[in-house]
């Protein structure tokens, strides 16, 4: 009765097309916004914006890149992990080999060398598929954990690999509180999620889901697979590595290779199978799953009055992630955005369903 888009006219093409056609997504959106831009950082704890809030929105950005790759292309790849260390380690060369180079241009820069990575790498998309694609992109993680570790030059002649960075600021603004972490993490984040709404809406972006639905047909209706498919492997790579470069230089500080391992690859494509496939709000619903499901499994014991070991606690988190996984897959592959949609088209029909 309250959602629904009765006397809501469109009189042009623009007001049709729009992201949120309806009023009721507009209102919500902008609650959702000015809720995470103000209220958050003024009711939340320190310990939840930096170990929880933080980590979740670099995460939902990652898995936002590996969508555009899995979701809407089709093109499997078991490599994130790689293209956000190559994103990580780019952006730390940029920043401290060049004098004055401002932190957002080291993040920028950072992934646009994990875009070269990832179309490098995306080129054999060209001529296999499937499986055989997830273990050629599986190579770039064995690749970039080999380079990272031996390659002096890329740690700034670290022999463990290890590197960290200190006085972050942006036009003279230091980032180092955890809210001045959060607030820079939600800038980039948005902004990104609604360049990746608009592409995956433009040209591209229905070419892209013609290569995921049946590549031949594409291409007999004059699709071109070489320009669709590497444009798919840049876009998600450049989103990844500045993720990367986040995860290296907000979260953590100081990193090493270990922290991009083959493990953080199959995290994010658990965020995105789990999330939905093909959707931008399916990456920030996996992450969220991903990032919370630990947190209530810690202190589910506690409420059922018991404890459980961390070991088994960490088992347990493994289990559930991969029972989850099967569940998705076999009962609704779309995710946790598609029961999304699907309780949004209820509401569009109650109380008059039919």
């Amino acid at each position: 009765m309250f959602y629904r888009e009765n006397g809501q006219f469109k009189s042009s093409y623009r007001a049709d097309q729009q992201i949120f056609p309806i009023a009721q997504d507009r209102i919500a959106t902008l609650v959702l916004l000015l809720a995470a831009f103000v209220a958050v950082p003024l009711g939340v704890s320190d310990y939840w914006m930096r170990a929880i809030l933080t980590p979740f929105l670099i995460l939902s950005l990652a898995a936002l890149g590996l969508n555009i790759l899995v979701g809407y292309c089709g093109q499997i790849s078991l490599g994130t992990g790689a293209f956000m260390a190559v994103g990580a380690y780019a952006a730390y060369n940029f920043q401290v080999r060049i004098d004055g180079m401002p932190l957002i241009a080291s993040l920028l820069l950072g992934g646009l060398c994990a875009t070269v990575i990832g179309v490098l790498f995306g080129i054999p998309s060209l001529r296999i598929k499937g499986l055989y694609l997830a273990v050629a992109t599986l190579a770039a993680q064995f690749f970039t954990d080999w380079a990272f570790l031996r390659i002096q030059w890329f740690t700034n002649n670290s022999s463990s690999g290890s590197v960290s960075v200190a006085g972050l600021n942006v036009f003279g603004v230091p980032i180092e509180s955890p809210v001045q972490k959060y607030l820079f993490c939600l800038i980039f984040v948005v902004v990104f999620a609604l360049l990746a709404k608009n592409l995956v809406r433009s040209a591209i972006g229905r070419e892209w889901m013609a290569m995921r639905d049946m590549d031949v047909a594409a291409a007999v209706i004059g699709i071109r697979p070489v320009y669709a498919k590497l444009t798919a492997f840049a876009v998600s790579s450049f989103i990844v590595g500045v993720a990367g470069a986040l995860w290296g230089f907000i979260h953590l500080g100081a990193w090493e290779p270990a922290a991009f391992s083959i493990d953080r690859s199959f995290q994010l494509l658990f965020m995105v199978i789990i999330g939905g496939l093909g959707s931008i709000m399916g990456s920030f619903f996996g992450a969220a799953f991903i990032v919370l499901l630990p947190l209530f499994l810690n202190q589910l014991p506690g409420w059922l009055g018991f404890s459980i070991s961390t070991a088994l606690a960490s088992h347990l988190e493994t289990m559930i992630f991969g029972a989850l996984i099967v569940f998705f897959l076999i009962v609704e592959p779309h995710g946790l955005a598609r029961l999304w949609s699907t309780a949004k088209e209820k509401l569009r029909l109650w109380p008059f369903p039919h």
